[in-house]
C-alpha cells in the first residue's frame, strides 16, 4: 500500500470522526437525558450513574447532558471562527499578493505588529477590554486569526503571478478578479486548506482557554473550558467534572489535529 493511498484511509478515517462529532453537536439538544442547567441539591456531586453517566456538578447539573451541549458550543463556535479567518486572510492575502504597493505594505506590517504578541495573551487583553461572552472571544481570537492565512495566501500569489497560465489570462483580456478567482485562488488553496485544517484544534482551545479563565462563555451556559474552571475546586470530591469535559475536549482536539496532519500529508503541502 502507498504513502498516498495510507493518507487517504486516514484522512477519511478522522473526517468520519470529525462529522460524526458534527453532528453529534446538532443533535446535542434531544440525546440530552436531563436538563443541563437544572439544578437539583438532593443530586449534587452524585458520582456517575444510570440516570447521571457521568455524574452531576456541584449543583446537580447533569454532567452528561452539560458537556453534550457544550460541544455544540465548542465545536461550531471553533469551525465557524476558522472559516471567517479563512475568508478574510486568504482574500486580503491575494489582493497584497496581486497589487502590492502601499495595501501589502499597511497589511503586512499590521499582520508582523499582531503576530509580535503571542495570540493568548492578546486574545486575554482584547477579551477583558470587551468583557465576556462568545461573541467577543471570537472577535479576541480572530484579531490575530486572519494573519496566518493572509501571509500564506500573499507569499503563494507572489509565486505563482508570473507564471504563464496567468500571464496568458490577462493578455486575453481576463479582469483581475476573474484571474484571482479561477487561476489564483484554485492553485493556492491546498495549502490554504491545510493550515485551516489544523487550526481548527488551536481555535477549540483558544475557547476553553478563554471560558477558563472567566471571559469565554459566560455560566449557565455550557462550554468545556468553563465547565473545568466551575468543577476544580471541588476536583478531588467530583473528579468526574473534571474529567469529562477535559477528556471530551481532548477526545476532539486530537481528531481535528489529526485530521488537518492527514489532509496535510494527503496533499503534500507543508503547513505554516
Amino acid at each position: 500500500m502507498t504513502s498516498k493511498s495510507k493518507a487517504k484511509k486516514r484522512t477519511i478515517f478522522f473526517a468520519v470522526l470529525a462529522m460524526i462529532l458534527i453532528v453529534v453537536s446538532i443533535l446535542a439538544p434531544w440525546l440530552c437525558p436531563n436538563d443541563p442547567n437544572e439544578t437539583n441539591a438532593l443530586y449534587m456531586k452524585a458520582a456517575p450513574s444510570r440516570q447521571f453517566p457521568f455524574g452531576t456538578d456541584s449543583l446537580g447539573r447533569c454532567v452528561f447532558s452539560r458537556v453534550l451541549m457544550g460541544a455544540r458550543t465548542s465545536v461550531f463556535s471553533a469551525l465557524f471562527l476558522v472559516a471567517v479567518t479563512f475568508l478574510a486572510g486568504s482574500v486580503l492575502g491575494m489582493l497584497c499578493g496581486y497589487y502590492g504597493g502601499l495595501l501589502d505594505t499597511v497589511l503586512m506590517r499590521l499582520a508582523d505588529t499582531m503576530l509580535a504578541f503571542p495570540q493568548m495573551v492578546l486574545a486575554i487583553a482584547v477579551a477583558g477590554i470587551l468583557g465576556g461572552g462568545m461573541g467577543n472571544a471570537m472577535l479576541a481570537l480572530g484579531i490575530t486569526g486572519w494573519t496566518l492565512y493572509a501571509r500564506l495566501a500573499r507569499s503563494q500569489v507572489l509565486a505563482i503571478k508570473k507564471e504563464p497560465y496567468v500571464l496568458a489570462a490577462r493578455l486575453g483580456g481576463s479582469s483581475d478578479a476573474r484571474i484571482l478567482i479561477r487561476h489564483i485562488f484554485p492553485n493556492i488553496l491546498p495549502p490554504l486548506l491545510v493550515n485551516a485544517a489544523t487550526q481548527i484544534g488551536v481555535t477549540m482551545m483558544g475557547f476553553a482557554g478563554l471560558s477558563f479563565l472567566g471571559i469565554g462563555v459566560q455560566l449557565p451556559n455550557a462550554e468545556w473550558g468553563s465547565m473545568i474552571n466551575e468543577a476544580r475546586g471541588y476536583m478531588q470530591l467530583a473528579p468526574w467534572t473534571v474529567l469529562a469535559p477535559g477528556g471530551a475536549m481532548v477526545l476532539t482536539v486530537m481528531i481535528f489535529n489529526y485530521l488537518g496532519d492527514s489532509v496535510q500529508e494527503l496533499m503534500g503541502v507543508k503547513a505554516e
